[in-house]
C-alpha cells in the first residue's frame, strides 16, 4: 500500500493551528464558553422577542430572525468541538466529524450573505417604493425570500463538498483551529482544478452576486435620501445602520478567511493565525444580536421589557419548586 492511499484511508485530521498555550488553555477555555453562552443566550432573546411581539412580526424583523438562527447554527457546529480541542493535547477529528464541520461552517457563511442580500431587498422596498411595500413585501414573498437564502447554500456547499470527499489525500494535517474545505483541497495528491472551479462558481452565487446586489440596492436608496428631509433620512440611516455594519462585518470576516487560505501560515505569528481563523465565527454571531437588539428601538424596549419577566418566571419556578 502507497503513501497516498496510507493518507486517503487514514480515519482523522489533525488540526495544527493550535497553539500550545500551557496552563493558559483553562482561562482560554472559560473565556470561549462564556462568549459561547453569550452567542447562544442573546440571539435566543432576539428570537423570543421577535416571536412573542405581534408588532415585530414585519418582514425586516422576521429576517432578523433569521440572522439569529443562523448565529446559532453555525456556533453549535463550531463551539463545542473547539471547547474540546482547547483542553486537549491532540487535536484530531474524525473524517465525518470533519467534513460535517466543513459544511456547517460553509453553509452559515453562505446563509449570512444571503439573508443580508434578502434584507437588503427589504431596505430597498421600504426606501424606494413605501406605498408599494405591504403589497410586494407580502407573507407569501417573505417565505420565497427566506426560502431562497436557506436553500442556495445548500447545494452549492454540498456540491462542493461533495468534490472534496473524493479527493485522494497526501496528508492529513490542516492548518486551522477547525476543518476548512479549502485546506483539505491542498492535501489532495490528485488535480483539484474542478473543485476550485465548483468553488468559484459556488462563490459566485452565494457571496459576490448577493454582495453586489446589495450594493446596488444601497446606492438607490441613497439617491433616493439624497431628495428626502432630515427626518426621513435620519429614520432610514437608524434601520440601515446595523446592516450596514452586519455587511461590513462580515466582508472583513471574509477578508481574513481568503487571506488566511492563500498566504503561508507557518510565517505568521501563531496567535495571530489563530485570531484571523476564527474571525468569521465570532464576529457575525457576537455583533449581530448586539447590533439589532440595542441599534433597532422597537427590538430594543421589548428586550428590556423582558427581562423583568424573566426573572419574575424565574422566581415563581423557584418559589412552586420549594412548595
Amino acid at each position: 500500500m502507497n503513501v497516498t492511499e496510507n493518507y486517503t484511508n487514514m480515519f482523522h485530521f489533525n488540526l495544527t493551528l493550535f497553539v500550545k498555550i500551557g496552563s493558559f488553555r483553562y482561562p482560554a477555555f472559560v473565556l470561549c464558553l462564556l462568549m459561547f453562552a453569550f452567542i447562544v443566550s442573546a440571539n435566543i432573546i432576539i428570537l423570543l422577542v421577535i416571536s412573542q411581539e405581534r408588532t415585530l412580526h414585519e418582514p425586516m424583523y422576521m429576517f432578523i430572525a433569521l440572522l439569529s438562527v443562523n448565529a446559532l447554527y453555525g456556533s453549535t457546529g463550531f463551539f463545542p468541538r473547539f471547547l474540546m480541542d482547547l483542553l486537549s493535547d491532540t487535536h484530531l477529528i474524525s473524517r465525518p466529524a470533519c467534513f460535517t464541520q466543513i459544511y456547517i461552517i460553509y453553509t452559515y457563511a453562505s446563509y449570512e450573505m444571503t439573508i443580508l442580500s434578502v434584507m437588503a431587498f427589504d431596505r430597498y422596498v421600504a426606501v424606494c417604493e413605501p406605498l408599494h411595500y405591504h403589497n410586494k413585501m407580502t407573507h407569501e414573498k417573505v417565505c420565497i425570500l427566506s426560502a431562497f437564502a436557506w436553500i442556495m447554500p445548500v447545494f452549492s456547499v454540498a456540491t462542493c463538498l461533495y468534490l472534496t470527499i473524493r479527493l485522494p489525500l497526501c496528508g492529513n494535517k490542516i492548518l486551522k483551529v477547525y476543518c476548512a474545505g479549502w485546506s483539505v483541497g491542498k492535501l489532495s495528491c490528485a488535480s483539484t482544478l474542478i473543485l476550485h472551479i465548483a468553488s468559484l462558481l459556488a462563490a459566485v452565487v452565494t457571496v459576490f452576486l448577493p454582495l453586489i446586489y446589495v450594493l446596488y440596492t444601497y446606492c438607490q436608496i441613497v439617491i433616493v435620501c439624497r431628495k428626502m428631509s432630515s427626518e426621513f433620512k435620519s429614520k432610514v440611516f437608524q434601520t440601515c445602520l446595523p446592516h450596514i455594519i452586519s455587511l461590513l462585518s462580515y466582508c472583513f470576516a471574509v477578508f481574513c478567511d481568503v487571506v488566511l487560505n492563500r498566504i503561508d501560515v507557518k510565517k505568521l505569528n501563531p496567535y495571530f493565525a489563530v485570531i484571523l481563523s476564527l474571525e468569521m465565527v465570532l464576529i457575525p454571531p457576537v455583533l449581530n444580536p448586539l447590533l439589532y437588539g440595542l441599534t433597532l428601538p422597537e427590538i430594543r424596549k421589548h428586550i428590556f421589557r423582558m427581562i423583568p419577566w424573566l426573572k419574575k418566571h424565574k422566581l415563581e419556578q423557584k418559589m412552586t419548586y420549594h412548595t
